[in-house]
């Protein structure tokens, strides 16, 4: 299945979701014109993959608690970061510089049979792309992402957040894997809402700074692996 690709670069989170409702928008279109015709009259709808970086912000799901941010508007200020409330799931979590976000646009159709399984490949695309890497990344039972040492008390940590919301079986909102990431931005807030468990990055874990544009690559091959995606 052809997927458009685009990396957007650094963007401002609102911006990003203003890009991302257009798109879901515009597949939710085709997809409404699709049901008024007959099978054989039907075309493909559009699919999008967006990856970027946000300047610091602090984003809160539709079933997130406020209690998880940590820091009044005076710290947040002085952090030069945002607070904004978002319709995706999930709790808060923390977007910046040196982290990949991702934002599949897609007509899951394609692609999953159900949100939990769009939501598994999604974090099995970060375990084959933490594996390129010679780490060893989880899924942790009651949780979404990926994470590390999961069998480990008090030493268990994330890598990777997924939040995601459909509309008319389309989703948006996505994944966001820390790669560079200054970690010292998640000790503002209880990250997905977790008070026992910390956040790592592949540049902690590795002992350096990666090249994120080499850490791009490897997961763009790993998603449209996984998804059975042809980007173009």
């Amino acid at each position: 299945m052809k997927v458009i690709f685009e990396d957007i670069g650094l963007i401002p989170y609102q911006q990003a979701w203003d890009v991302q409702e257009l798109l879901l928008n515009k597949v939710v279109k085709q997809k409404l014109e699709n049901e008024k015709l007959t099978e054989s009259e039907r075309k493909l709808t559009d699919n999008w993959l967006i990856f970027c970086e946000h300047p610091h912000v602090y984003t809160l799901g539709k079933s997130g608690s406020e209690n998880n941010l940590l820091a009044n508007a005076l710290q947040l200020r002085a952090k030069n970061a945002e607070f904004i409330h978002t319709n995706r799931g999930g709790d808060i979590t923390y977007h910046g510089p040196g982290q990949i976000v991702g934002y599949p646009i897609l007509n899951l159709i394609y692609f999953a049979s159900g949100i939990r399984q769009y939501i598994a490949k999604l974090e099995e695309s970060i375990i084959l792309t933490l594996k390129e890497f010679g780490l060893c990344g989880e899924r942790l039972n009651g949780a979404t992402g990926v994470w590390l040492d999961t069998n480990r008390p008090g030493k268990t940590r994330k890598i990777c957040a997924i939040g995601v919301r459909t509309s008319h079986w389309v989703t948006m909102h996505g994944f966001a894997f820390n790669v560079n990431t200054d970690l010292s931005y998640f000790g503002m807030i209880n990250p997905c809402g977790f008070t026992d468990k910390s956040v790592t990055s592949l540049e902690k874990e590795l002992g350096g700074q990666q090249d994120i544009e080499k850490v791009k690559m490897v997961l763009k091959g790993k998603i449209a692996e996984v998804f059975g995606m042809e980007l173009n």
